[in-house]
């Protein structure tokens, strides 16, 4: 397992942009697949992308195709997503997910590790 934690949150107007970043602890870290999810207030966990050890992309979600994007870079043991064109509708508490094997990778339960979680708050 490897423990993480979110970071880059926060506050910006619809239109802006912010770049989230995820730490990672462990010596296996670019062994294992990366995710990004994803929970309003009320609503389910989504997912919103995820990457390959090597840094190949798994998908993104409809609502964030073209203007989010996942990277990681294994030296620093990070994952990051940033997203551009940002709208009220993808506030949400941001999840960072690791795994192994994953079958289905925008299923919430097929990932072992999570984050904390980081806010973001997109004003219309």
């Amino acid at each position: 397992q490897v423990q993480l934690v979110e970071s880059g949150g926060g506050l910006v107007q619809a239109g802006g942009s912010l770049r989230l970043s995820c730490a990672a602890s462990g010596r296996t870290f670019s062994s294992y697949a990366m995710g990004w999810f994803r929970q309003a207030p009320g609503k389910e966990r989504e997912f919103v992308t995820a990457i390959n050890w090597s840094g190949y992309g798994l998908g993104y979600a409809d609502s964030v195709k073209g203007r989010f994007t996942m990277s990681r870079d294994n030296a620093k043991n990070t994952v990051y997503l940033q997203m551009n064109s940002l709208k009220p509708e993808d506030t949400a508490v941001y999840y960072c997910a690791a795994g192994r094997s994953i079958v289905d990778v925008t299923s919430s339960r097929a990932w072992g590790s999570w984050g904390q979680g980081t806010q973001v708050i997109v004003s219309s």
